[in-house]
């Protein structure tokens, strides 16, 4: 799934107040809350631990109006605790939304 700009951005943007130093920390504390989720998600060994973490995945989604988001941890819901497959879009989403 690809990163799309949008929402994300711009409640980031509201959040920081036109404070570049602070926009760029409020997106790395972004990526680094969903990297410890999807972290947790990969090393998750049970049905309880799985949707515990895609459960804190869509919080965060929601909390930062980010839509790629919402869908991705709506799919780890709905998959098999472990799911590769998953977890590497996951991986991808951060991967693309850091290189931006």
């Amino acid at each position: 799934m690809a990163y799309e700009a949008g929402a994300l951005e711009a409640t980031l943007a509201a959040a920081a107040g036109g404070d570049a130093d602070l926009f760029a920390e409020l997106r790395t504390s972004y990526v680094e809350s969903v990297d410890r989720q999807v972290d947790l998600l990969a090393r998750a060994r049970c049905d309880g631990n799985w949707q515990m973490a895609a459960m804190r995945l869509k919080g965060i989604a929601a909390s930062f109006h980010s839509a790629s988001l919402l869908m991705l941890a709506d799919e780890a819901l709905d998959a098999a605790p472990g799911d590769p497959a998953v977890v590497r879009r996951l991986r991808a989403y951060i991967a693309e939304f850091s290189a931006d």
